[in-house]
């Protein structure tokens, strides 16, 4: 990749943090389907292994934020998927990975999990919507999209329940892929807050029992906004 096209990658990439359109339903949503997701997850895990992961940008940003890629694992690297000519024809769902005769030196691809490049992104404040088109392709929005948004909320979840120390030891990957540095959540949307303060609030009421029946009752009303009664910081 030359320097023009490196310059227009980074200016893509960096600038602005318009979210996506609502394609996708969020896990936590009762209609969320898997069924519905996994395919598009699928594609957004091949063309991270095909394409991104063997591109400069990607590899560059790799190297800054200290995170191994698939092709790069001393141990079982995952260079790229291979679909083999029999899954065009089977009857299996569409769009599944498949591997032919991989070596024994290297992992199926299909086991290669995009949730540590998710985190990792997150964690240093890399997670623009650029970036995430340039690692997971067209279908990011729905395939990682909702994994994306869940992981945001941990990381809130996690500075909450432990100090600076605590969260870098959470995410760092020993012995190697320490994380370099840790930014607070970027550009976070008020619904984004609002949503994570409803799901603390539950999970402070489980530390005390309060589920099931034992629940307060406004935790069960969809519609309310920020900490549940009855339950404190």
């Amino acid at each position: 990749m030359d320097a023009d096209s490196q310059r227009q990658f980074h200016a893509h990439a960096f600038t602005g943090f318009e979210r996506p359109p609502e394609t996708a339903q969020r896990v936590d949503d009762p209609q969320f389907d898997i069924f519905d997701w996994y395919p598009k997850y699928q594609s957004c895990q091949r063309y991270f292994l095909d394409h991104a992961q063997h591109s400069v940008p990607v590899q560059a940003l790799a190297a800054f934020v200290n995170i191994l890629l698939p092709f790069q694992r001393p141990q079982y690297p995952a260079v790229r998927t291979v679909r083999s000519e029999s899954t065009a024809s089977s009857s299996r769902s569409p769009g599944t990975i498949r591997t032919a005769q991989t070596p024994t030196n290297m992992t199926p691809a299909s086991f290669t999990s995009l949730i540590p490049f998710i985190r990792r992104l997150v964690v240093t404040g890399m997670d623009f919507p650029g970036v995430l088109h340039g690692f997971f392709g067209d279908d990011w929005p729905v395939g990682v999209g909702p994994l994306h948004e869940q992981e945001r909320r941990n990381y809130l979840f996690a500075a909450k329940s432990g100090g600076w120390a605590s969260v870098k030891r959470d995410y760092d990957m020993l012995p190697m892929e320490t994380v370099p540095f840790l930014r607070p959540l970027q550009r976070p949307l008020d619904a984004e807050i609002e949503g994570a303060e409803r799901a603390w609030s539950q999970w402070l009421a489980m530390e005390d029992w309060m589920v099931g029946s034992r629940a307060p009752e406004t935790m069960n009303n969809t519609n309310h906004a920020g900490n549940a009664d009855g339950v404190e910081d």
